[in-house]
């Protein structure tokens, strides 16, 4: 169950605007936490199938290492340049790995949709090309705010 958003719902985006916002979008901040407890934020780009979002990560990394130890995450989605313009979309709970890491392709189904999505998105390729040093991370988020600045000239 996905947490409601209290504060802003005047600007929060419809569910329809954010399906469709994280859709459009390329690159995202995850926020992870390192050992000691500092955060550790790093741009991936991502794909989004309506419930989860997909990090195509490398598997040696320092994200990578530290969702293996502890594997709560937020990520940031964010668009604008003007004050006026700004919109995004904070998303955060429990990262899943899915797949073998690192993935070489090994047959999995429930890899298909996510890497289409995102061989299309990110590639313009119909299949998802394997380097042997990237590896999938599911995020179905449990709490999600959104907001859309865009929105203020109307209140």
């Amino acid at each position: 169950m996905t947490a409601m958003q209290r504060r802003g719902r005047r600007i929060m985006m419809t569910p329809a605007e954010l399906d469709a916002f994280l859709t459009e979008q390329r690159t995202c901040r995850v926020a992870t936490v390192s050992p000691d407890g500092r955060p550790h934020v790093s741009a991936l780009w991502f794909a989004w199938d309506g419930t989860s979002l997909w990090l195509y990560s490398l598997t040696r990394s320092r994200r990578w290492a530290e969702l293996r130890h502890d594997p709560r995450l937020a990520v940031v989605v964010d668009a604008g340049e003007e004050y006026g313009e700004l919109r995004g979309v904070e998303l955060s709970g429990t990262g899943v790995f899915v797949g073998e890491a690192p993935r070489t392709g090994e047959h999995c189904p429930e890899l298909a949709e996510p890497e289409a999505l995102f061989a299309r998105k990110n590639f313009g390729l119909d299949e998802m090309p394997h380097d042997g040093r990237h590896a999938w991370l599911r995020l179905t988020p449990d709490a999600v705010a959104s907001w859309d600045f865009r929105r203020l000239s109307a209140l």
